[in-house]
């Protein structure tokens, strides 16, 4: 199975034949060997949710967009390092993959730090490099070490190298439990040392200690690290055990979260002018680095549209996602992919008709609960199969899906219908953006909302207000056309409230003696075939 997960969903403001047919589409693309997650782009309605809880499916899951994410890029992902580990692992590791910095975390891989290349080189060149704070495990890493007594987890102290002949040296120096002593096969200052109590001895050479010498280190718990390094080696390189802790910048690091949008990250770096970037979750845990140069490659969220292929009726950032494959049963928008794709349009009053045919043509078994929601939608689309939309496809697949989802279509179909209409408490933005679609033609907007309601006294009593409120969305939303269409499917008519600007177009587009608010257009109730393709045609051959 594909481990990328494609999100299938309908258009925005969706209906039931949307809703339904993302799930529907879902659940034949699974059954198929692909792996996919029926969405929505907004908030359901009523009538879907009545269809939904009737056949005990849960919601579909809500997207806002689908723009690339930081998490879609493939960043330098589990780049991190814990801020107990030493300079000298974070110098190779940055010098292994090539890096120049690098992400400190503490417990659980929560976010410590940042430390850089040039801050690791400016504390080897510059730093006390003769004080050590790190674990005895670091410095056994560091040193190529070999544990011969241990005491104690955490090491601190001053780093002292017996280069002295012993005399000067007891004569001159005097040891505490302050010191760490770098010492070879000196018989006399490495008792002395034992004697004083010192924080650690590091036995260069790997030179062997006596019994009777390791028992006195035993009784007084001194430290005891065997290395095969030279004095002079472990002198250069034992500051870089210390823990990368002591070296990050914390207070001025930036980072970002790994579901920031790619152009808001790419837009603030600009302002940075960083190189790198440490990634983290909602919980403040490392997710690892980005670097500027790991934008150039992304994995694009794969996506198949159902009931719309208008860009404008789609999700925020569809032009960075990758279109998988459209079904459709409306006019062809201005969706455009870099290659081809699987397109399938039909004119059928539903779209889940076509996805019918597709569990027919894939011998693929409908479960009642998909079988009722997909004739749910039908229902809803072909306003039980009264709509001028409806096919004899259409009637096939509801009778057929009935039978299998157990139910009487005409006596559901009637609730179902129902149970979508009432407008009582509705403000008029909720009405208008109800069931709303918005065209583009030539280089004008056209904003189409459409409610159905028996209920037409309420839209009259509120008519001014409506109005007034089209007016004022028209105007700030830049819509030469914006109307809502009150439509009572029992009686077969549609009632217009227009923006007053549009007033012409809306009296040429339905042929009308005469214009007025809620004008009444009798046999006029698909957006799809009816109400949509006359307006764009009155703009389009007269110019307006």
């Amino acid at each position: 199975m594909n481990e990328k997960i494609t999100y299938i969903f309908g258009h925005k403001n969706p209906d039931t034949d949307s809703i339904c047919a993302s799930i529907a589409l879902s659940y034949l693309k699974n059954k198929l060997g692909n792996n996919t997650i029926a969405a929505t782009l907004g908030e359901i309605n009523p009538e879907t949710k009545y269809a939904l809880n009737y056949f005990k499916i849960k919601n579909p899951y809500h997207i806002n967009d689908v723009k690339l994410q930081i998490k879609d890029v493939s960043y330098h992902k589990d780049c991190f390092i814990n801020k107990n580990k030493p300079i000298k692992e974070a110098f190779d590791y940055m010098n292994k993959y090539s890096l120049t910095g690098i992400p400190v975390i503490e417990n659980k891989n929560k976010y410590y730090g940042y430390v850089s290349l040039k801050e690791l080189s400016k504390e080897i060149i510059n730093g006390d490099y003769h004080k050590i704070n790190t674990s005895y495990t670091n410095l056994i890493n560091v040193l190529n070490g070999k544990e011969i007594l241990k005491f104690d987890k955490e090491i601190s102290g001053q780093v002292l190298v017996a280069s002295y002949a012993k005399e000067t040296f007891m004569k001159k120096i005097s040891l505490d439990s302050t010191y760490i002593l770098v010492v070879g096969d000196r018989k006399t200052i490495i008792e002395y040392a034992i004697e004083s109590k010192v924080k650690l001895l590091i036995n260069i050479a790997n030179v062997e200690l006596s019994k009777d010498i390791l028992n006195k280190a035993k009784k007084n718990k001194v430290n005891i690290i065997s290395t095969p390094l030279s004095s002079y080696e472990v002198s250069k390189i034992i500051s870089f055990s210390n823990y990368i802790k002591d070296v990050i910048r914390k207070e001025e690091s930036v980072t970002f979260n790994e579901l920031d949008y790619l152009s808001d990250f790419l837009e603030e770096s600009k302002k940075l002018k960083h190189t790198n970037y440490p990634i983290l979750n909602s919980k403040k845990e490392c997710k690892g680095l980005l670097t500027l140069t790991d934008c150039n490659e992304v994995q694009k969220k794969q996506v198949i549209l159902v009931d719309h292929n208008n860009i404008s009726q789609s999700v925020d950032g569809l032009e960075e996602a990758e279109i998988m494959e459209i079904i459709d049963h409306h006019n062809i928008g201005n969706v455009i992919t870099k290659s081809p794709i699987n397109f399938r349009n039909a004119r059928v009053g539903s779209v889940n008709t076509i996805i019918y045919e597709l569990y027919k043509e894939n011998n693929i078994k409908i479960p009642r609960d998909i079988a009722g929601i997909m004739a749910s939608a039908i229902i809803s689309d072909t306003l039980l199969l009264t709509s001028p939309t409806t096919t004899e496809r259409d009637k096939k697949a509801l009778i057929n899906l009935s039978k299998t989802a157990k139910i009487k279509y005409k006596n559901y179909g009637i609730e179902l219908l129902k149970s979508g209409m009432s407008i009582k408490g509705l403000t008029n933005e909720e009405m208008l953006y109800k069931d709303f679609k918005s065209y583009k033609i030539n280089e004008s907007m056209i904003g189409i909302g459409q409610i159905f309601t028996t209920d037409i006294n309420l839209i009259k009593n509120k008519k001014n207000n409506i109005i007034k409120y089209l007016d004022e969305v028209a105007k700030k939303e830049n819509y030469k056309v914006l109307t809502l269409f009150v439509t009572d499917i029992f009686e077969n008519i549609s009632y217009c409230l227009y923006n007053k600007a549009s007033e012409n177009i809306i009296q040429n587009s339905f042929n009308l003696e005469e214009i007025y608010e809620a004008v009444e257009l009798k046999d006029i109730v698909s957006r799809k075939i009816q109400i949509a393709p006359y307006i764009m045609d009155t703009i389009e051959k007269e110019n307006y």
